[in-house]
């Protein structure tokens, strides 16, 4: 299982939305909708770029850093989710994930669902953890997340300086 620093994701992550937050002008707003379907685009994104679902096509996957960078966009929204519901971490959850990129994916779709319907701290555990799965799936190691992660934290905090 992967094991990330968890508690400097979030506080980058919740340094990055508070920022986006104030320049923005949405202190106090509800952003947990624009959030879920900001992930689930992301996922969708990460999907077309692996191209697992593409049975009818020869063309191979997006190269692995385009890959990484897709996903950690992802992640991104899952920790700004959590930030959004008051969880600052992310409970290890024993569960099972289909085996295969596909399957994967459409467990973290459902994850998603499952959050969205009924918000609380497992079905976020459960979100993050099922994330993590296709991490792996995905041939990522920790290292490799974390690095993607604040290099694309940086690039975010870079690109509001720039009004993106």
């Amino acid at each position: 299982m992967l094991r990330l620093n968890t508690e400097k994701l979030f506080s980058m992550q919740k340094q990055l939305d508070d920022r986006i937050e104030a320049e923005h002008g949405l202190a106090g707003s509800d952003l947990k909708e624009p959030k879920f379907l900001a992930l689930e685009v992301e996922l969708g994104e990460l999907a077309n770029e692996t191209r697992c679902f593409k049975f009818w096509s020869v063309k191979p996957p997006s190269e692995r850093s385009v890959i990484l960078e897709e996903y950690v966009d992802g992640l991104h929204f899952i920790l700004s989710l959590g930030l959004a519901f008051g969880y600052e971490v992310a409970e290890p959850v024993s569960m099972e994930v289909d085996e295969g990129l596909t399957a994967c994916f459409l467990e973290v779709f459902e994850r998603i669902s499952d959050l969205r319907r009924e918000p609380d701290r497992d079905r976020f555990s459960e979100l993050f953890f099922t994330y993590m799965v296709l991490g792996e799936q995905l041939g990522f190691t920790s290292d490799d997340i974390q690095s993607a992660y604040e290099d694309k934290n940086q690039t975010n905090h870079e690109r509001q300086e720039q009004g993106y």
